[in-house]
């Protein structure tokens, strides 16, 4: 009965946004009454703890509207300057047919982005740049979603490893045992050890993320909607997994775990641009697949942003010029997030900082600086230097972007703080852990000795709760480890299991969802979204689910 009402949250969502199809803005405020009733009647902690949750959440929901509207200005800008058009003429040059354009977009240039800033950033740029190049709304929402799962474990630097993991484990009796027979001497080589197996197993179930993300676009989004249109590029779709993956797995192997997203997306990026110009694998030129005539698309596809090519300026930028601003976006996110530079402590000098919030443990942090929004806000200022775009126009750009940003503020004003009440829901007068504790311990009660297929699974809830694989890994890191230990498996494996699973979380996670939509301007469609991108979230975390079972099967005494 406890595990039935701490999935309830999660219930509400998943009925409200998928099944009922409400908007997320109608939805999450019902979401967060759900999870707060539950958190004071049931769970009974105080009236003041639900508070400074809430108030912690909203500082998070503001951080990620800041985000968001960086990144919009940022589309607005070359849209003002004409830098987009050119840009879009560009990848013409390299390839018209959309199947192409999205590998190397979401897939690729998403990968470097993961690989530098993580957080969901790789959205935030590939998915107005996909709109801009006159992808439906929708379309390029549930691509930038889909490829939220083999880059996110590494991302950020190796964030949800060195951070998340770290957090899970260290200094637990249960863990240290393991560690010292293992032979390690240092924490960050027995880190290195999981990022291994981390990437191994991200490196089977990624091999078919490129193809998936294309099937779904001539699936749902093309005028046949057709899946065979899709599978016929599948040469070239594998090989651009592979130009990303087997980099990725090598540096996780030799380097360990804060550069292989960075590296796989970086070196991907070349090999299939390279490729592609050279049309090898590449499809018909002749006859490049697209989405269409845009007066033949679904109404619920289109968002409020789009770019006509008919619309701005004459395009007499340079490619160069006009790319400068992504590129300066990938350079700043990369030089601002290294450790080994002085930036970064100086970045995170200005901390707002919010401590033990009406009297409880809970603090509120964020570092206006160090936030991907004010790197695009800064590009956009630099852009509309280096463009010479006039005031006029640029003061166009700023006034579209705030009224954009706008309308996806309520869904994320109710959606993280519910997120934040259903984590800090632990402790209260009913003596109960948290509530994604209670509701994953339920599920290892009735799994038993098949606890690897479900530990990925586990790793999602905790991104789709929390909106974070550092999150999901910090919360279930050591319950995935004793639940090995407890089963007979090797609890590293486990713990690479939970990674895994709370990468491909992403796919799923509400609130990253609801912030994609925003900066496509697809207000009101998030459930349909959901709908779509939880197919492939099933496949990735059941993939890695059998490998996990089958190792550790094989690995069993008499096997």
């Amino acid at each position: 009965m406890l595990a039935f009402l701490a999935v309830l949250p999660v219930l509400t969502v998943g009925v409200l946004l998928v099944g009922l199809r409400w908007p997320a803005s109608r939805a999450m405020p019902v979401c967060y009454i759900t999870a707060v009733l539950l958190a004071l009647f049931s769970w009974k902690i105080s009236l003041w703890q639900v508070a400074a949750a809430t108030v912690n959440g909203v500082v998070i929901a503001l951080s990620l509207i800041y985000i968001i509207f960086g990144a919009i200005l940022l589309l607005n800008t070359l849209h003002e300057s004409g830098g987009l058009r050119v840009v879009r003429r560009g990848f013409t040059d390299v390839t018209a047919d959309c199947r192409i354009q999205v590998i190397i977009i979401a897939w690729l240039f998403g990968s470097f982005i993961e690989g530098a800033a993580g957080f969901g950033t790789p959205a935030a740029v590939a998915v107005p740049l996909l709109v801009g190049l006159g992808f439906p709304a929708m379309a390029a929402v549930v691509a930038g979603m889909i490829i939220q799962s083999t880059p996110v474990s590494f991302g950020a630097a190796g964030t949800p490893i060195m951070v998340g993991v770290s957090n899970g484990l260290k200094d637990s009796p249960a863990v240290m045992p393991y560690f010292e027979a293992g032979g390690f001497t240092e924490w960050t080589d027995y880190l290195a050890h999981i990022g291994v197996k981390v990437a191994l197993l991200h490196g089977l179930a990624g091999t078919l993320v490129p193809l998936i993300v294309v099937i779904f676009m001539t699936r749902f989004f093309g005028p046949n909607r057709s899946v065979r249109e899709g599978l016929a590029i599948w040469p070239f779709a594998l090989f651009s997994a592979f130009a990303m993956t087997i980099p990725y797995m090598l540096v996780a192997v030799f380097f360990g775990p804060e550069f292989p997203t960075i590296v796989g997306g970086l070196t991907g990026l070349a090999i299939v641009v390279t490729a592609a110009r050279k049309g090898f694998l590449m499809p018909d030129a002749s006859n490049p697949w697209t989405f269409g005539d845009r007066k033949q698309w679904e109404p619920e596809w289109q968002g409020t942003l789009h770019v006509d090519d008919d619309e701005g300026p004459p395009p007499t930028l340079s490619i160069y010029r006009a790319w400068m601003p992504y590129v300066l976006v990938g350079l700043l996110l990369f030089i601002t997030r290294m450790k080994a530079l002085p930036l970064v402590d100086w970045l995170k000098a200005w901390t707002v900082t919010m401590p033990e919030i009406f009297g409880t443990e809970i603090t509120a942090k964020v570092q206006p600086l160090y936030l991907p929004g004010t790197i695009f806000i800064t590009v956009s200022l630099i852009t509309w230097y280096l463009h010479r775009i006039d005031k006029q126009a640029y003061g166009r750009a700023w006034k579209s972007s705030l009224k954009t940003t706008a309308a996806a503020s309520v869904a994320l004003i109710f959606t993280v703080p519910m997120v934040q009440v259903f984590i800090h829901s632990g402790g209260g007068a009913a003596d109960y852990a948290a509530m994604p504790m209670v509701l994953a311990s339920g599920v290892a009660n009735v799994a038993g000795q098949a606890w690897p297929l479900f530990a990925p699974f586990i790793g999602g809830l905790g991104a789709f709760i929390a909106g974070s694989n550092t999150i999901s890994n910090m919360m279930f890191s050591l319950f995935q480890f004793e639940v090995g230990v407890r089963i007979g498996a090797e609890p590293s494996l486990i713990v690479a299991l939970q990674a895994v699973g709370g990468a491909a979380g992403n796919m799923i996670c509400v609130h990253n969802v609801v912030a994609a939509s925003a900066v496509a301007g697809l207000f009101g469609k998030e459930g349909d979204v959901l709908r779509k991108t939880c197919w492939p979230f099933l496949y990735y975390a059941l993939i890695t689910g059998i490998a996990g079972l089958l190792v550790f099967l094989l690995a069993m005494p008499g096997t």
